[in-house]
């Protein structure tokens, strides 16, 4: 297989997976975890073996163009550093599945937690792949709604709910100025291609714009690592289930913004602004990170804060602009991840069998579950920084790059003694959770009593610390060429010499660890006690919590801020809105023509044709009639607007549109028809005519907004008329027409540029006509009509109190009878309409017609049908599915542009050729077909959509006035 292609299988895997994981029954779960264990194995091996190709330094590619003119294109690109969080990402998350299997409850909603994980594993791969920076801020953005979706797993739990979506806003916001950054960055190189900026740094980093593009990109990678000050975040995000823990929090979601911060080091790194801001950042979370988790009750809230601490550890060295900083930190974040995850699975383990994870309610779990035991302790020793663990290494290496002079400056000096104390705090919380939770007294009262968990459950976290002890002791045999290949993909030229020997000799670096060590386990002698009774929190910032500062800041930006700027600035009434938004747009549009001056043109009135200025005087009369109609006499409205609509219809066949002639009457009926079952529902208005004459403030009002609506009017029908008697300057219709049967294989322009040309743009409509769709849909669902509308009409009431009135007839016979003819008709008309719709379908893209017009068409027959018969007859014997129809459409045209992608060529990229028919012969076919079938099937499940809610509403109409019946009957 080609590397190429194994590439392309390392991202399509997981979302593949996540897909068929959905599909599962709720109670599947063996069968779920091993096919999500199949899948996540499948991107190990994947991983594993494109390792020889990045092992020559050359980086693996694939590039699929999307908008090359924009620089943009699906390019994935794998080199050593992206090769080593592959696999980082791919193995922790094959061993957490195994994990989850033991960890998750029969009662959990399985199908719907492996989705989700393998979605978050297929996006954070993304992230570490991507060879274009804008597909990198997609996948990142990717990572933070899939994680919002597995924090707030357990939806049920208040603090799933607000950590999942204090982790959203963080991250998202983040996220924006990620994308801001990057576009910047692509701004200055002139590319996203990211071999291209990694080949520009000198360029960047001497450009005006860098310390902004710096700090956006930063402001990113801060959120997503949960770097102060956005550091409160993760642990609120401990309210998700342990294995979402283990993995996001040790290997990926976290690790993002390192290792993009790393990713980046060689084109933003090595400057004095770099140096402050990651070098601050870095040592506060450093610092305040395993300061906060000595005082931490919750033994997920200490690993969480330690988290913080390392990550913070891991930006500080990223900071020192120094290739062995570099070097130290790429081999801490490899660690980190090994010891973090298996601390994660180990406190779930304790959550599972005691039923608590509060470090004050647990003690003496060694003896009950020594296996356990033995292995956290091994993990919090190796995060502790102990000898012969791959922590030491790592930690030494930093210790060792403290201690030089990187810049001239206070926070370079208080470097070493930063890193000291923090090690000693880290030696503080490691020895805290193993004495509190494995030694002392054995607590009566637990939830549950505590036992060792099956063997496949212990299994990663084995497997797991084995990876800590043999780093440890044989750094170099083991690790040594894969770090080795990571560094020289991040340095290139400047990957330095540096050693993975366990012993370097009595050096300054090996004394701060035994300092370190003793300082560590001297405080949590001293503060053994106190941390034994204590409230959970640390001392002088126990009442500053990040959360509540967010909660405020949120409560005033969505409702107090926002309240406050709508009494200043804003009204909820539709009509003073519309006023404030003409009155700028007329403003905006008077003040470039009164500098500039404003040239009608000269009319010629010789051009003129009278019949066409009759016509648009009686589309002028409709729409005023329309206008003035609206307020209390709402049907005789809606006929005038139809009138303005057919004038428009003849307006583009007069002027040789008959493809717009065609949809902008089909538009004409199936809207009319919807507006017409929508005014159904609309408060009554009835016109007073007694009162006479209207109040003085009522006419000036009606005056002004008159005088505003002529004004604005006169000016469209002004600028309209200056365009047009100018010269018309070079246009891209010539292109077009020639290129339309050349290249589209279609003689229909219109269609052509519609479905290829400019079949982006059509996808991007469609989907928004679909989400349009579906919004009308849940609107409507809590939808209450007024009281005053529940009712039947007054007609329908007459007739049925004539049916009453008759022994011989039954309620809605007169109706019936009324529409007896057209129902016939209408119901005749269903297939006579489809052939129609197929008809446009099959011409348009050589003659006018298309899959929107026939989409319309389509929706007209299933329009026709629920008049004619109702709702109750329809829907009994047609199954339409419109939201199928909506998600078929959408899948089609998406295939469609993919499949443009598997040949080489740019997203919905189109081909077409001569196809020779059986008996028919030689015909024109081209895929943009295609992609016009999958319009057609979105605007017929959009139509239908909108057209079915009204139909409901019908019913749950006649099911209120029957219980508002029922009601009255009781208490008569």
């Amino acid at each position: 297989m080609a590397s190429e292609t194994m590439l392309m299988m390392l991202i399509v895997l997981p979302f593949a997976g996540a897909c068929f994981a959905a599909l599962f029954p709720a109670n599947a779960r063996n069968a779920e975890t091993w096919a999500a264990a199949l899948v996540t194995l499948g991107t190990v091996v994947l991983s594993a073996c494109l390792f020889p190709s990045v092992a020559t330094g050359t980086p693996v590619r694939l590039d699929i163009e999307w908008l090359p003119t924009l620089g943009l294109s699906f390019s994935l690109r794998m080199d050593g550093f992206a090769w080593l969080f592959a696999m980082l990402v791919s193995t922790i998350g094959f061993l957490v599945v195994i994990y989850s299997r033991y960890y998750m409850s029969p009662d959990d909603a399985i199908p719907r937690f492996y989705a989700f994980f393998l979605a978050f594993m297929g996006a954070m791969l993304g992230i570490i792949l991507s060879g274009n920076l804008i597909l990198l801020v997609v996948f990142w953005e990717l990572t933070s709604i899939i994680s919002f979706m597995l924090i707030g797993y357990w939806y049920q739990k208040a603090d799933a709910r607000d950590g999942a979506r204090m982790s959203l806003t963080i991250t998202g916001i983040g996220g924006l100025g990620l994308l801001a950054g990057v576009l910047l960055i692509g701004h200055i190189v002139g590319s996203y291609d990211l071999d291209v900026v990694l080949d520009s740094g000198d360029l960047i980093r001497s450009h005006p714009l860098y310390l902004t593009a710096t700090c956006l990109i930063l402001l990113g990678a801060f959120t997503k690592s949960a770097q102060f000050p956005f550091h409160f975040w993760l642990p609120n995000a401990m309210a998700a289930p342990t294995p979402v823990s283990a993995f996001l929090h040790s290997a990926t979601m976290v690790k993002a913004g390192v290792f993009l911060m790393a990713r980046l080091w060689p084109v933003l790194g090595g400057t004095y602004e770099w140096f402050w801001l990651t070098g601050f950042a870095g040592a506060m979370s450093l610092l305040l990170g395993a300061y906060f988790a000595i005082f931490q009750r919750d033994i997920k809230g200490l690993l969480a804060y330690s988290t913080i601490s390392h990550l913070g550890l891991i930006t500080l060295l990223l900071s020192l602009g120094s290739p062995l900083g570099a070097v130290a930190a790429i081999f801490h974040m490899m660690n980190h991840a090994t010891f973090k995850a298996s601390l994660f699975m180990a406190a779930g383990i304790i959550d599972h069998e005691s039923g608590t994870r509060d470090m004050q309610k647990l003690g003496g779990l060694f003896k009950l579950m020594p296996y356990t035991a033995t292995l956290a302790m091994v993990a919090s020793a190796a995060m502790a920084g102990v000898p012969l663990l791959n922590g030491f290494l790592s930690k030494e290496m930093f210790f060792a790059e403290a201690i030089e002079t990187h810049a001239d400056s206070i926070l370079d000096t208080a470097a070493p003694y930063v890193a000291v104390l923090a090690s000693a705090f880290a030696v503080t919380y490691s020895m805290r959770f193993i004495h509190a939770v494995f030694f002392g007294d054995r607590p009566d009262d637990l939830p549950r009593e505590p036992h060792e968990p099956p063997f496949l459950m212990r299994l990663p976290i084995q497997l797991l610390v084995l990876a800590c002890l043999v780093i440890g002791i044989f750094p170099a045999l083991t690790v040594g060429p894969f770090l080795h290949v990571a560094v020289v993909s991040v340095l290139g030229e400047e990957t330095p010499a540096y050693s993975l020997a366990v012993w370097h000799g009595l050096t300054l670096p090996l004394v701060m660890s035994i300092i370190a060590l003793l300082g560590g386990a001297l405080l949590y002698v001293l503060l053994r006690h106190y941390l034994a009774h204590c409230e959970e929190g640390p001392p002088y910032f126990r009442r500053l919590k990040g959360q509540r500062i967010f909660e405020r800041a949120l409560v005033f930006v969505s409702w107090r801020g926002a309240k406050l700027v709508e009494t200043t600035f804003g009204t909820r009434r539709l009509q003073q809105q519309l006023r404030l938004l003409i009155g700028v747009a007329l403003v905006a549009a008077f003040i470039p023509r009164y500098n500039r001056g404003f040239d009608l043109g000269v009319l010629q009135w010789g051009q003129t044709d009278i019949a066409f200025g009759l016509l648009w005087m009686v589309g002028i009369a409709c729409a005023v009639g329309a206008a003035y109609q609206a307020k209390f006499h709402r049907l005789v409205a809606l006929i005038l607007l139809g009138g303005a609509g057919v004038v428009t219809c003849i307006t583009f066949v007069w002027l040789s549109a008959p493809d717009l002639a065609v949809t902008q009457l089909l538009v004409e009926i199936v809207t009319a028809v919807l507006i017409l079952l929508g005014l159904r529902w609309l408060p009554k208005r009835w016109e007073d005519t007694e009162l006479g004459r209207a109040p003085l403030g009522t006419k000036v009002r009606r005056g002004r907004d008159l005088l505003l609506a002529a004004i604005a009017g006169l000016g469209m029908t002004l600028l309209s008329y200056a365009v047009m008697m100018r010269p018309s300057p070079d246009s891209i219709s010539e292109f077009f027409l020639l290129k339309a049967y050349e290249e589209g294989g279609g003689r229909n322009v219109v269609n052509v540029i519609l479905v290829d040309f400019r079949g982006f743009d059509t996808f991007g409509e469609i989907t928004v006509l679909g989400i349009v769709a579906l919004t009308v849909f849940a609107l409507f669902r809590r939808f209450r009509p007024a009281p005053d509308t529940i009712d039947s009409p007054e007609q329908q009431r007459i007739q049925a109190a004539t049916d009453e009135a008759r022994s011989d007839r039954i309620e809605g016979q007169t109706v019936s009878d009324y529409l007896l003819v057209p129902s016939v008709i209408m119901q005749w008309l269903f297939p006579v309409i489809i052939v129609l719709a197929a008809y446009l379908f099959l011409r348009g893209h050589d003659l006018p017609g298309g899959g929107f017009a026939a989409g319309v068409a389509m929706s007209a027959a299933f329009i026709l049908q629920y008049l004619a018969a109702g709702t109750v007859w329809v829907e009994d014997r047609l199954r339409i599915l419109p939201v199928n129809w909506i998600g078929l459409g959408l899948l089609i045209a998406a295939c469609v542009g993919i499949g443009s992608w598997v040949f080489g060529y740019p997203f919905l990229t189109s081909y077409s050729q001569y196809v020779d028919l059986p008996v028919i012969g030689k015909v024109p076919a081209a895929t943009a077909i295609l992609f016009d079938l999958g319009v057609f099937s979105l605007v017929v499940g959009a139509t239908v959509l909108m057209l079915i809610v009204f139909a409901h509403q019908s019913i749950r109409r006649l099911r209120a006035a029957k219980i508002s019946t029922t009601t009255m009957e009781e208490i008569v």
